[in-house]
């Protein structure tokens, strides 16, 4: 078969993409042990697949006494199966024909230009020797890009582990910072707190001082300002005998009140018996002045004595 010459890009041996599940061939041609029996594994594997599979698969149902399962085709057109293929014998006979020329081949008209290239000796693209150094130079950079990416990887997870430690440093210092900033701010507390407490102290010292001072000197200035005050205000009548006050303002008041009473009653009475003592002098002048009758000539009874008619004006004083 003549070569075929076509882009190179869509060879399929040539990888495009991402070369990093790509396996490579071994560099020895030697294959190792391990490889030969990790082959024998996978063909074995395989094997019992396609053994299983084929276990698995529905099977006709053995045949009854007396019957046996024959091959039928079930294809639109039958053909005969047979191992031998029949061969038979023809035989035909041809007329004698007087000779003509050959049938001239059926060639088309043409519809476009004839179009020629020239090509030198050498010209021509031979991929067996020419694609060898392009393949050398892809696989060199494929391998080197790998490399690489390999060691960028591990540069980027030294770099991670390094940072990691660092956070971790930076995490322990900042809590130290944070632990010795806290022990600052406890004892700045604490000062603060000392110092408060001994102002107070210092403060209450001198109001204690101040007071005492006070209190000494109010002594001195009250030692002879009390009993002229107590003398002041008794002079004054704001110290008093209790049963003196109250004979005073409950007794005598009492007292005076039912005295007067009394001698209103005694003026009362006094007044009365002058009204009857008029009442019966003028009844009895009034009865000495009537002239007396012929009948009455005769020696006048007893008169009244004047102890009775006193004692009967004292009756009348009592009833009244």
């Amino acid at each position: 078969e003549p070569p075929r010459y076509a882009n190179l890009m869509f060879d399929r041996r040539v990888v495009r993409g991402n070369t990093y599940a790509l396996q490579l061939p071994p560099v020895s041609t030697q294959p190792s042990p391990l490889e030969i029996q990790r082959q024998r594994e996978a063909r074995k594997r395989a094997l019992a697949r396609k053994r299983a599979r084929e276990q698995a698969q529905p099977r006709t149902p053995e045949p009854v006494e007396g019957r046996k399962h024959v091959h039928v085709q079930t294809e639109l057109y039958l053909e005969e199966i047979s191992d031998r293929i029949i061969e038979v014998d023809m035989e035909c006979q041809t007329d004698a024909f007087l000779d003509r020329p050959p049938t001239p081949l059926f060639v088309p008209a043409k519809t476009g230009k004839d179009v020629a290239t020239q090509i030198e000796e050498g010209e021509l693209f031979e991929f067996d020797v020419e694609v060898k150094p392009i393949l050398e130079v892809l696989i060199g950079k494929t391998v080197e890009q790998a490399l690489l990416e390999v060691m960028e990887e591990e540069e980027l997870a030294h770099l991670w582990a390094h940072q990691r430690a660092y956070a971790e440093l930076r995490n322990a210092e900042l809590a130290e910072l944070q632990r010795l900033e806290e022990e600052e701010r406890r004892r700045q507390e604490e000062k603060e707190r000392r110092r408060l407490e001994h102002m107070q102290m210092l403060q209450k010292q001198k109001e204690t001082a101040e007071k005492i001072a006070a209190r000494a000197f109010a002594q001195c200035y009250l030692a002879d300002l009390i009993p002229s005050v107590f003398n002041n205000l008794n002079e004054s009548g704001f110290f008093y005998d209790p049963i003196e006050r109250d004979i005073e303002t409950e007794f005598l008041p009492w007292l005076m009140t039912e005295v007067e009473e009394t001698l209103e009653r005694k003026v009362l009475g006094r007044i009365m018996l002058d009204s009857l003592i008029c009442t019966v002098v003028e009844k009895r002048l009034d009865a000495f002045g009537h002239k007396p009758l012929a009948d009455q000539s005769e020696a006048p009874a007893e008169e009244p004595r004047p102890t009775d008619a006193a004692l009967q004006v004292a009756g009348e004083m009592d009833a009244a």
